[in-house]
């Protein structure tokens, strides 16, 4: 169920000071979490995707950085001001040249049709209205673009999804973060088209790749 315009905007600032409160140790627990439980290789498989303007949501403190080709122009957008230092300080440590601007995913700051590919990892389960956010990426996306996602989602496996949810009952207070969506059925509701689906990791992880069709 989408938001109001009210309750996103207090569920982004929330979110907002979450994010600054953990910018500096974003990295290490991120790259923990990758290491042992999801997986160090999605990333890469996202990234090598990504078509020549390419916008990221919620870039966060660039993670995805390295992974893009060297032919990719790309685009990145977050909530928090704390963590796009970090991320501008890595595209400078790499050499490479990105724009980055804090920004809403609810109300991305972009005309209709402006990029040829959207990338989100590991975000949806924290953005408030996943479901907006989807519409947007799908809004800025030209026609024939491609949305590539990867995030955490309920697992296929029954005593580990309980134990998600578990969990979630205090990440969703503490963080605003989600254990058990699953951005699938947002993608399904703004009729894209899925080109690549997969699942990892006991069904917990999955990514996958839809296309804006030339008649959206």
């Amino acid at each position: 169920m989408a938001l109001t315009p009210e309750e996103a905007k207090q569920s982004n600032d929330r979110l907002r000071r979450s994010l600054a409160k953990r910018a500096y140790r974003y990295d290490e627990a991120m790259g923990f979490v990758e290491r042992r439980l999801l997986g160090v290789e999605h990333r890469d498989w996202a990234c090598s995707r990504a078509a020549a303007n390419t916008l990221e949501v919620a870039i966060g403190t660039g993670l995805n950085l390295p992974f893009y080709p060297s032919d990719v122009s790309v685009t990145g957008i977050d909530l928090s001001d704390e963590m796009l230092a970090i991320a501008r300080d890595r595209a400078d440590r790499l050499g490479r040249v990105v724009e980055l601007r804090e920004g809403d995913a609810h109300d991305l700051p972009f005309d209709d049709a402006t990029f040829d590919s959207v990338v989100c990892t590991y975000s949806l389960c924290q953005i408030p209205d996943p479901l907006t956010a989807v519409s947007e990426m799908k809004r800025v996306l030209r026609r024939g673009g491609i949305l590539i996602l990867v995030d955490h989602i309920r697992s296929s496996v029954t005593p580990i999804y309980w134990f998600q949810r578990a969990i979630e009952v205090v990440s969703t207070r503490a963080e605003g973060e989600y254990m058990t969506r699953r951005p699938l059925e947002q993608v399904k509701a703004n009729g894209l088209n899925i080109r690549e689906r997969e699942r990892h990791r006991a069904g917990i992880v999955e990514r996958l790749v839809a296309l804006k069709a030339d008649t959206s």
